[in-house]
């Protein structure tokens, strides 16, 4: 009921761009809210970037000046363009979007398969 599908990984070189792509696919649920999570190798899952429905966005200190999340939600699509890449960035990047039904507030949290980000010295 509930899917992502993310794109625009890679391999870029310290200092390139990548802009991945998250497109969800949902029925009977309101999407309030999608974000970009990443996580190297032995690390947590961190939070990137998030942004509401409304356009109201949040990022990491790490990536703030860097990254700029946005959105389309006519085609329920969020991206994040990733600029200045260091070696730092090198994480699967996951994307994650918040939802809820017409009857409740609760949100539901789901997950895309992660796409690798891989960032040469």
């Amino acid at each position: 009921q509930v899917q992502l599908v993310e794109s625009g990984g890679g391999l870029v070189q310290a200092g390139g761009s990548l802009r991945l792509s998250c497109a969800a696919s949902i029925s009977g649920f309101s999407i309030r809210r999608m974000a970009w999570y990443r996580q190297a190798p032995g690390n947590k899952r961190d939070l990137v970037a998030t942004i509401t429905s409304g356009g109201s966005t949040n990022y990491a200190d790490s990536v703030k000046g860097r990254c700029t999340i946005s959105r389309d939600n006519a085609k329920n699509t969020v991206y994040l363009q990733m600029n200045s890449l260091n070696p730092e960035d090198t994480a699967v990047h996951y994307c994650n979007v918040a939802v809820t039904t017409a009857y409740s507030r609760t949100e539901f949290t789901y997950w895309g398969q992660g796409t690798q980000v891989t960032v040469s010295s």
